[in-house]
C-alpha cells in the first residue's frame, strides 16, 4: 500500500497555535471505531484455539500455532506507526489505515470459520492479526494527534470503555447465539459450529462499520496545524534525543544479545528443558541479528530507511517512555498470566478437577467465562471513574492505585474458596485493565514528539508483547520447578508482578495538568481550522 505522500502546499499559515477542546460526542466519534476493532480481536482471542482444535490441533500445538499474534503486533505496529508519521493524503494521517485495516480484517473474520485446514486457518490468523493491528496502532497515535492534553486521559479512557464492552460483546456473542437465537453450538468432527460462524460474520461486518463511522465522523489535523501546535503545551514535557548510536555500540550489543539467545537455545536443547524456552532464546538471538543489521546499514550509509529508524527510535526513547516500558511490562505479564491460567487454576484450585471432560471442570470452565465477561464490565465503568481520580490527583497516581487494585484481585483467588465470590476478585482487576489500556497512553502521548506520534506508540506496544512471549515461554516452567504445577500460583505470580507495576509507576516523570487553572484554558477555534474532511 502505497501511503507516503508530499505534503500539501501551504497556502496560509495556521491561525491558531493551541488544540482546541473537542466535545464529548467529537472524542465519542472518534474512538467509536476502536468498539469495532476490539469486537474483532476479541472473537479472535476467545474463540481462535477452538477452531484450531476443530480443525485437528492437539493442545501442544497451540503455544506454537499462537505464536503468531504476538509476533505479528511486534513486527507491524511499528511499521504502521512510522508509516503513518508520515502519511497525509486526502483521507488524512491516520485514517487511511483505519480504513484499510479495518476491510483486511473484516475478511479475514468472514473467512476465518470457513478455513478448509488447519494451516490455512493458522494463516488467516497471521492476516487477520496483521489487520487489526493495522487499524489498532494508528488509533493511539490519533488521540495524541487530535485532543489537548488536558483531554487525553478522557480520550484513552474513552477507548478503553469501548475495549471493554467489545470484550463483553465478543466473548459473548456465541453463547448469545446459542442460547437467544437458537443457532447450534456443535457440528461434526472437523467442522465449525453455526454460532461461531455467525458470530465472526457479525463481528466482522460490526467492526467494518463501526471504523467507518469514525473515519467519516472526525477530521484529522494538517501537519502545519500539528507543527504549529507545537507550543508550550505539546513540548513542556518532552525528552530530547541524545545523539545517534554509533556503529560500535549495535556491532557489539548486538553480538553480546546474538551470543546470549543462542548459548540460551544450546543450554535448553542439552538439558531437555520445555521447548517453550525456545521462543525466549530465539527472541534474545533476533534483537542481536537486528542490531548487526543496523550496524551494516550505518556502516554503509543506508540509514534513510523505516528498519533503521525504527531502531533508532527504540534506542532513544524520551526518558518517561522508558519509565512506562518498565510498568507495561509488569502489568501486562500479570494479565497474560490471568488469561492463560484462569480457567486451569479455577477448575482445579476451587472445582477440584483437571479432567477435562468432566462435569465440574465444564462448570468451572463455564464459570471462568462469566468472570472474564464481568471484569469487562467493570472495566466499562471504571473507565469513566479513573479520568476522575486523576483529575483530582494525577495520573501516575490513579494508575498506581488502579494496578494496587488488579494485584489484590489476583491474589484473592488464593484466598477466597467459594468460586462464587471471585466475582469480587473481578472489581479489581477490572479497574486495574481499564487503567493499562488507556492511563499510561495518555502519559506517554504527552512525552512524545508529534512527528513520531505513531512510530513511539507502535514501539510501545514492544512492551506489551514481550511480557507475553515472556510468559508463555516461562511461567509453565517456573509453575513445573517452583509451585508443582499448581496453575493457581500463576494467578499469584500475576498479582506479584502487577503490585510491582504499580510500584515501577512512582518512578515515572509525568507532566503535571492543572485541570482547573484559568491559564491552561484552551482557545476554542471554528472547526474550518481543522484539516482534512
Amino acid at each position: 500500500m502505497t501511503t507516503i505522500t508530499s505534503k500539501p502546499e501551504i497556502t496560509s499559515k495556521p491561525e491558531i497555535t493551541s488544540k482546541p477542546e473537542l466535545s464529548v460526542l467529537q472524542i465519542w466519534n472518534m474512538c467509536f471505531g476502536f468498539l469495532g476493532i476490539q469486537i474483532g480481536f476479541a472473537l479472535q482471542n476467545a474463540n481462535v484455539s477452538r477452531i484450531f482444535q476443530t480443525l485437528g490441533a492437539s493442545i501442544e500445538d497451540l503455544p506454537i500455532l499462537w505464536v503468531a499474534a504476538p509476533v505479528t503486533g511486534l513486527l507491524v505496529q511499528p511499521i504502521i506507526g512510522y508509516m503513518s508519521d508520515r502519511t497525509w493524503n486526502g483521507l488524512g494521517r491516520r485514517r487511511p489505515f483505519f480504513l484499510v485495516g479495518a476491510l483486511l480484517a473484516s475478511f479475514s473474520l468472514f473467512f476465518m470459520p470457513n478455513s478448509p485446514g488447519l494451516w490455512i486457518a493458522a494463516g488467516t490468523l497471521w492476516i487477520m492479526d496483521a489487520s487489526i493491528n493495522i487499524a489498532m496502532e494508528p488509533f493511539r497515535a490519533f488521540v495524541g494527534d487530535m485532543l489537548p492534553e488536558r483531554q487525553r486521559t478522557t480520550g484513552f479512557a474513552m477507548q478503553s470503555f469501548f475495549i471493554s464492552v467489545g470484550a463483553v460483546l465478543a466473548s459473548a456473542a456465541p453463547w448469545m447465539m446459542t442460547n437467544w437465537l437458537d443457532v447450534a453450538n456443535t457440528a461434526p468432527p472437523g467442522q465449525i459450529p453455526d454460532s461461531v460462524h455467525y458470530s465472526f460474520y457479525i463481528g466482522g461486518a460490526a467492526l467494518l462499520v463501526a471504523v467507518l463511522w469514525t473515519v467519516v465522523s472526525t477530521k484529522e489535523y494538517s501537519p502545519e496545524q500539528l507543527e504549529a501546535f507545537g507550543g508550550p503545551e505539546e513540548t513542556a514535557a518532552r525528552a530530547t534525543s541524545t545523539g545517534a548510536r554509533s556503529g560500535d555500540q549495535y556491532r557489539r550489543a548486538g553480538f553480546v544479545w546474538l551470543t546470549v539467545g543462542l548459548a540460551f537455545s544450546w543450554f535448553i536443547t542439552e538439558r531437555a528443558l520445555d521447548k517453550e524456552l525456545y521462543i525466549l532464546g530465539i527472541g534474545i538471538a533476533l534483537f542481536g541479528v537486528v542490531q548487526l543489521i543496523a550496524n551494516q546499514l550505518q556502516k554503509r550509509r543506508l540509514t534513510d530507511n523505516g528498519f533503521y529508524h525504527i531502531v533508532d527510535d527504540l534506542f532513544h526513547m524520551p526518558k518517561t517512555m522508558k519509565q512506562l516500558a518498565v510498568v507495561q511490562f509488569f502489568s501486562w505479564f500479570a494479565f497474560f498470566a490471568f488469561w492463560i491460567y484462569t480457567t486451569p487454576a479455577v477448575t482445579d484450585y476451587h472445582y477440584g478437577s483437571r479432567d477435562p471432560s468432566s462435569a465440574l471442570y465444564n462448570e468451572g470452565a463455564n464459570w471462568v467465562g462469566i468472570l472474564m465477561a464481568a471484569y469487562n464490565v467493570f472495566a466499562a465503568l471504571a473507565a469513566f471513574s479513573i479520568p476522575l481520580l486523576a483529575r483530582y490527583t494525577n495520573r501516575r497516581i490513579a494508575h498506581m492505585v488502579s494496578l494496587m487494585l488488579g494485584g489484590l484481585g489476583l491474589f484473592s483467588f488464593l484466598v477466597i474458596k467459594d468460586p462464587n465470590y471471585l466475582i469480587l476478585s473481578m472489581v479489581g482487576v477490572g479497574i486495574a485493565w481499564a487503567s493499562v489500556v488507556s492511563v499510561p497512553y495518555s502519559i506517554l502521548a504527552s512525552a512524545l514528539p508529534a512527528k513520531k506520534m505513531g512510530v513511539y506508540m507502535g514501539i510501545f506496544n514492544f512492551f506489551i508483547v514481550i511480557p507475553q512471549i515472556l510468559a508463555a515461554s516461562v511461567l509453565g516452567f517456573l509453575l513445573k520447578v517452583l509451585f508443582d504445577g499448581e496453575p493457581i500460583y500463576a494467578l499469584v505470580l500475576g498479582g506479584t508482578s502487577m503490585l510491582l507495576g504499580a510500584a515501577a509507576v512512582l518512578m515515572v516523570d509525568e507532566k503535571t495538568i492543572r485541570y482547573d487553572s484559568p491559564a491552561t484554558a484552551v482557545e476554542k477555534p471554528a472547526r474550518q481550522n481543522l484539516g482534512t474532511g
